[in-house]
């Protein structure tokens, strides 16, 4: 039986009077690869702001790895340690365009640890041979592929050895095949690490290749109105939005 790794219970979030979502409750648990999806301006990459760190809930709780992360009293200082335990891949890579793909990998274990430099270069190497970007230590985020800059961006995420990475839309700009190999490479690194994975994506070839289990937010609404298996859920869909989402309107 997996255990929970994130627990979020009677969530809302606002900009203002603006409300972008409310009454969300799901859980995430150990090795899932947890799908968040849902249209245009439903809240995704908000709820993802939320689940990292970057900006508080109007409303809730998370529970982070058993301890409090909004909510419950925790404080900035708890859900910094918690973090200590995840890696972030964003949209763009977020790659710093003046870093060598080394430098960039080196940055988190020369803030956060107290390696020696070649303790810290022969793990770069080893996070950079993980993504299938051994030997392009020297390269600059300019000098390689989209596809290629999220995969350095991934091995950053994973510099720490965290136990949760979460994914804004990875696939955002690449063709097709850079898509499939992103998925395959973020399977691989779930079941070799045995890491929880929580990515946004609305691109349903993702979705229905690695997803393991998931939430739709509905923009009209503004709350969750599907949680579940993707392929269950494609099988006996809960409401129309949902069949529509995940068949593209196909009959």
């Amino acid at each position: 039986m997996k255990q929970p790794f994130l627990e979020i219970k009677n969530l809302k979030v606002a900009y203002g009077e603006n409300v972008i979502m409310r009454d969300v409750n799901f859980t995430v648990n150990q090795e899932d690869v947890f799908i968040i999806m849902g249209g245009s301006g439903c809240g995704k990459s908000t709820l993802l702001t939320v689940l990292t760190g970057l900006k508080k809930p109007d409303q809730g709780t998370e529970v982070f790895a058993g301890h409090p992360f909004w909510g419950g009293g925790a404080t900035k200082a708890d859900r910094d340690a918690c973090m200590r335990k995840a890696g972030i891949l964003y949209q763009s890579g977020a790659l710093w365009s003046s870093m060598t793909l080394a430098e960039n990998i080196a940055l988190p274990l020369e803030q956060y640890t107290n390696l020696m430099p070649d303790e810290i270069q022969d793990i770069v190497a080893l996070k950079l041979d993980l993504v299938g970007l051994g030997g392009f230590q020297n390269y600059y985020p300019a000098e390689i592929s989209g596809g290629m800059k999220k995969r350095a961006g991934l091995a950053r995420a994973l510099a720490l050895d965290p136990q949760i990475v979460f994914f804004d839309e990875p696939s955002a700009g690449l063709d097709p095949i850079s898509s499939k190999n992103l998925d395959d490479l973020i399977l691989q690194i779930k079941e070799s690490l045995h890491t929880t994975i929580v990515m946004v994506t609305h691109e349903l070839p993702s979705i229905f290749a690695i997803g393991t289990n998931s939430i739709y937010l509905d923009a009209r609404t503004k709350t969750v109105i599907a949680q579940g298996d993707p392929h269950e859920l494609l099988k006996n869909p809960p409401n129309e939005t949902l069949q529509h989402f995940l068949t593209r309107g196909e009959k």
